[in-house]
């Protein structure tokens, strides 16, 4: 049997999107963005212009949640966590990137309008001071804090 640990690090690893919540001067605010995983560290990409992006500019404590749309309480998994968002830069960027292309492949297709949209975003990193993986599979509201500090 696989401890919390695992069965969270392969739920992260075979989901795509994160719900992810911030708060700056315009309020609170939730967006839905695609990631690629490094362990539990999350690499997305936005436009500096948006909502998301500005608040994490000037507030960098952030809240996520990873999970899929149930039709039933009993199958329900998913991650929440909280953390830190910023923006990358330099060597730390291009990792990131290239570990986004593997998961996306797409992302490297030599589409214009792909190539155009890609060169007007930043990339940022998500990165979870607690975590939690819920998993009613092992009874309703189960939920297991994941050690952050192995590994």
């Amino acid at each position: 049997m696989s401890s919390p640990r695992e069965r969270a690090l392969a739920y992260v690893r075979t989901h795509n999107v994160v719900t992810l919540a911030t708060s700056g001067p315009e309020g609170i605010w939730a967006a839905a963005v695609f990631y690629a995983e490094d362990s539990f560290k999350l690499i997305f990409l936005s436009a500096e212009h948006t909502r998301h992006a500005r608040n994490i500019a000037s507030q960098s404590h952030v809240a996520a949640t990873i999970q899929e749309d149930y039709a039933d309480w009993p199958g329900i998994q998913g991650i929440q966590l909280e953390g830190t968002a910023r923006k990358l830069s330099g060597a730390e960027r291009e990792k990131a990137v290239n570990r986004y292309k593997v998961k996306y492949p797409f992302v490297d297709r030599p589409i214009t309008s792909l190539a155009t949209a890609l060169s007007k975003v930043s990339w940022y990193v998500i990165e979870p001071q607690r975590l939690y993986f819920v998993d009613n599979t092992r009874g309703f509201g189960h939920r297991d804090e994941i050690d952050l500090n192995i590994g």
